[in-house]
């Protein structure tokens, strides 16, 4: 389709002059409005006002300037219609042949801090979206333009065949589809918000392209990462790369695992982990103790693993890091020196996250066949939970430090899940088992002599009393459960009588 008359009205001016010249040098008619419009004047390119197509005035504070027939009967009108030209030459309507429009910034108004309501709401674009929809849906006639990055793909079949092809008008009209329907999306996001709906009849949500991948979990699967326009929690998609190849698909699984224990601790701590699960867990007083801790809970499994550190990577730690293999270090930073060793090693990413960044609860989405399942990422702590211990030992200082690693680290880890921790580090992970004495056995011969004097978490509560007795022959001195067991007074007695001090949540954390 040829272009003889265009419309052009953008928030964003990048390589809007470059291309308006080109298309004015095709002897395309530009019609503008407002700030679009002055800055084509400016620059000396011709252009019409949109009041000299309509007859009528920017009203409203700019509210109403092309929501009117001679601008949607120009776009919309099928043009081998004779009904249709009809009404365009009664009307006097002439047919607009591109539409070149973004939309106001909803999205950067919304992340700016101290943005009212009433600013929100003033910058939701009715006419921008109202016209791209129009000439989407005309493409068989229409060509359609919101990202500056097609400019040159538009100009470049104007320069070559002095017209824009089918196949490009149908893959932009959907990609203005696409760019309406997440523009919208992220307005539906925000009122709902407003109005405290948790959960409305449509659940409405966009995302934005950050990168393709290579392929997803197993190399015949096709795969790419995306990422929420704007986050209030501590996200994998604005960490900054400082090193290594690009990330696959079970690289950014397994750092987010690792980011959702790791911002768990206050005091230096290092999580190691190895396809989703935990293998290792250190606090210290320094990050080397840190990692130390957490490369000797499991010196076979961290190999090939993911770090993630809650403080600076510094020279000495960095010194350990590069010793064993490991796909990912994600820190806060990295000092020179540091950064200096472990960029020799080719084959690792380092990535740079501030973690003082986003401290929001974010809503966790899992797809399943034919629909989703929405909930609240699990942030419930110790210091939320209605702790009770029903036994007739309490637990010593030392225990209650090992009690505490073992709860924060066995809420990430699959369920059924079991954990033992000690002396500033977890000894013994046992993940994804069918039963929980089955995970118990997992995580006691990880441990094997490390299980004596040990703390013993569990995601849920005890059925039974086997795992407190695994657990007594193991060595366990103290365990932390949720209880709610119709036989819990059965796991009590078995603690008791093995001297076992056992401390109740009254919460669970299931993973799956």
């Amino acid at each position: 389709m040829t272009i003889k008359r265009a419309l052009i009205s953008v928030s964003n001016k990048e390589g809007l002059l470059h291309f308006a010249e080109k298309l004015a040098h095709h002897g395309v008619e530009i019609i503008s409005t407002g700030g679009t419009k002055k800055a084509l004047q400016d620059a000396g390119i011709p252009v019409i006002g949109i009041s000299e197509v309509t007859g009528f005035p920017e009203i409203m504070d700019g509210r109403v300037k092309t929501l009117h027939p001679k601008i949607h009967g120009g776009l919309l009108a099928v043009r081998d219609n004779e009904t249709h030209r009809t009404a365009m030459h009664e009307n006097e309507i002439s047919p607009i042949d591109l539409v070149v429009v973004n939309l106001y910034p909803f999205k950067e108004t919304i992340a700016k801090e101290g943005t009212t309501f009433a600013d929100a709401i003033e910058n939701i674009d009715i006419g921008g979206p109202s016209m791209l929809r129009s000439a989407a849906k005309n493409h068989a006639y229409v060509t359609v333009v919101v990202d500056p990055a097609d400019y040159e793909s538009v100009a470049g079949e104007l320069d070559g065949a002095g017209a824009v092809s089918e196949e490009t008008r149908r893959r932009l009209a959907a990609k203005t589809f696409r760019h309406t329907a997440a523009y919208d999306a992220l307005i539906a996001e925000y009122l709902t918000a407003a109005v405290e709906e948790e959960h409305p009849e449509s659940y409405t949500v966009t995302y934005e392209k950050k990168q393709d991948l290579r392929y997803g979990e197993n190399p015949h699967q096709k795969a790419a990462f995306y990422s929420t326009p704007l986050k209030n929690t501590l996200s994998l998609t604005d960490a900054e790369q400082l090193h290594g190849k690009e990330l696959s698909y079970n690289n950014i699984n397994d750092a987010d695992a690792a980011l959702s224990i790791v911002k768990e601790f206050v005091d230096p701590a290092v999580v190691a982990v190895k396809h989703m699960n935990p293998c290792g867990v250190g606090t210290g007083s320094t990050i080397l103790e840190a990692y130390t801790r957490a490369f000797e809970a499991d010196p076979v499994s961290i190999f090939g693993g993911i770090i993630a550190a809650n403080t600076e990577i510094d020279e000495e730690t960095a010194q350990k890091l590069s010793e064993i293999f490991l796909e990912i270090i994600i820190a806060p930073s990295f000092t020179e020196k540091a950064l200096e060793i472990l960029t020799k090693k080719k084959n690792i990413r380092l990535l740079k996250l501030d973690f003082t960044e986003g401290t929001g609860i974010a809503k966790k989405i899992t797809t399943v066949s034919g629909g989703m399942l929405v909930q609240e990422e699990d942030v419930y702590g110790l210091d939320d939970a209605n702790v009770t211990i029903p036994t007739k030992r309490q637990p010593t200082e030392q225990e209650w430090k090992d009690l505490k690693l073992a709860w924060k680290v066995v809420k990430h880890v699959k369920s059924n899940a079991i954990v033992l921790a000690k002396d500033e580090m977890t000894v013994g992970v046992g993940a994804g088992q069918m039963n929980r004495v089955g995970a118990a056995k997992i995580a006691i011969e990880q441990a094997g002599e490390r299980a004596q004097g040990s703390a013993l978490g569990s995601d849920a509560f005890f059925p039974m009393d086997d795992t407190v007795e695994a657990a007594a022959r193991a060595g366990v001195t103290a365990i932390i459960q949720p209880g709610g067991s119709i036989k819990d007074e059965d796991s009590i007695k078995k603690a008791d009588e093995h001297g076992i001090t056992m401390v109740f949540t009254g919460v669970r954390h299931f993973k799956h």
